[in-house]
């Protein structure tokens, strides 16, 4: 999650991502769509609805206040389910995901702090079957995510090695690799929120009086000041933190229309941060972070790709199609085993990006409401 004032330099990119949409007047009263409106300004969130039944359920929220927002849906044991961030004011966003019996929480965060008000939402009744192909994608997924969580915790204990041992060169190697597994699967581990602030916050998104701690702590050690000197025990902390989250991400809620959702806050991450250069700032190891992104995202499609073919075919194609521009774009950038300094891919290349990401995130955006059907 970025507060809002990291979000507003990247404005104009996610503005031109047509991931938002304003809200007309049938979507402001829940309208023709049946989604249920949810009305959000700097200090309340109003949900149009106070129940539903079991299934997939669509959220349409409108930004009425001053800043941006974010809206996320909370499981009954206070984990996310999804969420949709950088809604900017006066525009509107929907979220459809699938919800089980049980009693949530429709949460509306002013400038994107993870806090704000919030109201409850209760879920009766079982809905109908899932498709078994569905419950097997989500399945994969889990295998996946173990995977990924694994990779990370093993390179990010051989980064902690040589910050403690002092070796800059040799941190500088595995900072970069060490991050991927994360950002492959970043939402799913943002939705342990105990966990993100610790490992993955940049010094432009610390709040007053917060301690920073994580990769980029460290990683303004290395190309910033130039010493590690006092970084062991961070390093310490972010192998323990990565550690936790082995343990705790087998409970992560998961279903296959947050799998969608989950595919499209990556491609937004690429957006806010990666195309931006704001994410790895000291390093410019971005576009390593930014295939990671793009790579969680495809495994995601791929693994719904059955059902979705079969549902919406064109939206298949297109989505297809669109994946694999990116990636052969950012194969121009690969250099040995990682990618060129992002402080040397100029204005128009770094365009040339943020239009491929564009072309992909329309279609991306579409893709939890096949899935829902």
């Amino acid at each position: 999650m970025r507060p809002a004032h990291v979000i507003a330099a990247a404005g104009a990119v996610i503005a031109s991502l047509s991931l938002l949409s304003a809200c007309g007047k049938d979507d402001a009263a829940g309208g023709k769509s049946g989604a249920i409106a949810v009305t959000a300004t700097d200090s309340s969130c109003e949900v149009g609805a106070k129940s539903g039944a079991a299934g997939a359920t669509t959220f349409k929220v409108t930004n009425k206040g001053s800043q941006v927002n974010e809206l996320e849906i909370l499981a009954p044991d206070g984990k996310i389910v999804s969420e949709r961030e950088n809604i900017g004011p006066g525009t509107g966003a929907e979220i459809t995901v699938s919800l089980s019996a049980g009693t949530y929480k429709v949460l509306c965060s002013a400038g994107m702090t993870g806090r704000g008000p919030s109201q409850t939402f209760t879920v009766t009744g079982k809905g109908k079957a899932t498709d078994p192909r569905l419950d097997a994608a989500v399945a994969s997924y889990r295998i996946y995510i173990g995977e990924q969580v694994d990779d990370t915790l093993a390179k990010t204990k051989k980064f902690a090695a040589s910050v403690k041992k002092g070796d800059m060169a040799g941190a500088k190697a595995e900072f970069a690799p060490s991050r991927f597994g994360w950002e492959a699967i970043e939402p799913v581990a943002e939705s342990f929120g105990d966990i993100d602030p610790k490992v993955d916050t940049r010094e432009a998104d610390l709040e007053k009086n917060q301690k920073w701690t994580g990769w980029h702590q460290i990683e303004k050690a290395l190309w910033k000041t130039g010493s590690l000197k006092g970084e062991g025990p961070y390093a310490d902390d972010l192998v323990n933190e990565i550690g936790i989250l082995k343990q705790r991400v087998g409970t992560a809620s998961i279903t296959a229309t947050s799998m969608a959702n989950g595919a499209k806050e990556l491609l937004d991450e690429v957006a806010t941060g990666k195309i931006t250069g704001e994410e790895d700032t000291f390093s410019h190891t971005d576009l390593s972070d930014f295939k990671a992104n793009v790579d969680g995202a495809q495994k995601a499609f791929e693994l719904l790709k059955p059902v979705v073919q079969e549902r919406d075919a064109a939206l298949t194609s297109d989505l297809t199609d669109e994946f694999a521009k990116v990636q052969k774009l950012l194969t121009k950038y690969e250099k040995g085993d990682g990618y060129v300094s992002y402080d040397t891919v100029g204005k128009s290349q770094r365009k040339e990006l943020s239009d491929e990401v564009n072309a992909l995130a329309e279609p991306l955006s579409k893709l939890a409401g096949v899935v829902a059907k």
